[in-house]
């Protein structure tokens, strides 16, 4: 495939020639082109490091299926799969279980390995995990929170193993119990789930990245910290020389849109105030975050109709984080350019995890690819996205989407239907 005059992120313009699973060459190539990209955005693959696809256990929620059509058509090619599923993925068993599962997906992906008290570290580290977490310091979806000495063990673990931690940062111990006291008894959308956000406070999340990078640095582990959602979590981050990611969701969203959103609005770690949101802006765009991720956490209409007490945590964002992300690009006034999201979504994933071959339109990588018109935007609507829980809590918020997506080569999303592909583990 020939795709002739395309706009790549640094802004220059460029033929790109894929030949079988890889990029050939970059450049003015000649010939007749297969795709006429002129005017148009070729972005590669974005990397989502941080994906709950529900299986095995929760299919009612999402699949491997389901969650990587929603991926593709958002312009995701490899996505990383956490391990709170049914079974937990903290055995060698369970994780073959998991990668037999993954089998159904449309694009790349890799699986993260967990931390319980039962969990299997021998067996776990024979297969070819990704990372080992989301490991959680505070309990979420699936009862996963572990205390501090196991936590420190599995560090060193993973040190002596050569595997990246990814860590949920949140300390119990600074909860406020007396703010969920006071919480209504409304459902869904009448809930208030500004109560939530008092509940899990900012501080119990900076207090849990400090103490990781500190046990993270006794062992020269390589730590990433998943879903940061203050400035004072990501500045601790920073200073310990941790990578860090943040949410679409955390990005754009705060605690000004709790009336709105209802327990739809409920996930872990919770909105934030809107300066706190402004801040971990700021840090978006000037760079001291390495990677947008969107903790995809897909629940359906039915479960999140229930109280803020009693409703799960998560929101759906594989198929909107590169649309929005883009969106606020092509804006005249955003506050940062295509590249930035271009090393948010593709290169710092790849760098940080070692990723090799993705991340970069460029000779020799594989043809991870996504083609967008920067003029075209579109309503998003929960019901025209195709993860399985057909709800976002973006709704109505305008997107970029890609006109198609190419996983090593091979259409998966056409703007219109889906291709046939077997996605692989990256880790192989």
């Amino acid at each position: 495939m020939l795709i002739g005059n395309a706009t790549l992120p640094d802004g220059t313009t460029a033929d790109v020639r894929v030949d079988g699973e890889a990029i050939d060459a970059v450049g003015d190539l000649g010939g007749e082109a297969d795709v006429d990209a002129t005017g148009k955005l070729l972005m590669p693959g974005a990397i989502d490091v941080h994906v709950h696809f529900r299986q095995p256990g929760f299919s009612h929620k999402e699949t491997w299926a389901t969650g990587s059509r929603s991926a593709a058509a958002g312009g995701v090619t490899t996505v990383v799969d956490q391990p709170n599923t049914d079974p937990p993925t903290v055995s060698g068993d369970a994780f073959d279980e998991k990668a037999a599962l993954a089998a159904d997906s449309l694009v790349d992906w890799g699986i993260n390995g967990g931390v319980t008290e039962s969990w299997d570290p021998d067996s776990l580290f024979d297969r070819s995990l990704f990372a080992l977490g989301e490991v959680f310091l505070a309990d979420s979806t699936g009862d996963m929170g572990i205390e501090a000495d196991l936590f420190d063990d599995a560090v060193d673990l993973a040190a002596a193993n050569d595997v990246p931690v990814t860590v949920h940062a949140e300390d119990a111990g600074l909860f406020d119990e007396d703010a969920l006291a006071n919480a209504g008894d409304g459902v869904g959308r009448e809930a208030d789930v500004d109560a939530w956000s008092a509940y899990r406070t900012p501080e119990a999340e900076a207090a849990a990245v400090e103490r990781a990078c500190e046990v993270a640095a006794d062992s020269g582990t390589n730590l990433h910290i998943a879903h940061t959602s203050t400035p004072e979590g990501i500045d601790a981050a920073a200073e310990a020389g941790a990578t860090c990611e943040v949410t679409p969701h955390h990005l754009f969203l705060s605690r000004l849109d709790s009336d709105e959103l209802g327990t739809y609005g409920r996930m872990n770690p919770p909105l934030r105030s809107a300066e706190r949101r402004e801040a971990v802006f700021e840090r978006v765009a000037d760079g001291t975050v390495d990677v947008v991720a969107t903790d995809h956490a897909p629940h359906t209409v039915a479960e999140k109709e229930a109280t803020i007490r009693d409703a799960p945590s998560g929101v759906p964002g594989v198929e909107t984080m590169v649309p929005l992300l883009l969106a606020e690009a092509a804006r005249d006034d955003g506050a940062f350019g295509v590249e930035r999201v271009r090393d948010l979504v593709a290169s710092n994933p790849a760098d940080i995890f070692g990723l090799d071959a993705k991340g970069q339109v460029a000779a020799g990588y594989d043809a991870d690819l996504a083609l967008y018109d920067l003029d075209d935007t579109r309503e998003v609507r929960g019901e025209a996205l195709h993860s399985n829980c057909g709800w976002t809590p973006f709704e109505g918020w305008r997107g970029i989407f890609p006109e198609w997506t190419t996983v090593r080569g091979t259409v998966v999303w056409d703007g219109d239907g889906f291709g046939e592909h077997a996605g692989q583990n990256v880790r192989h």
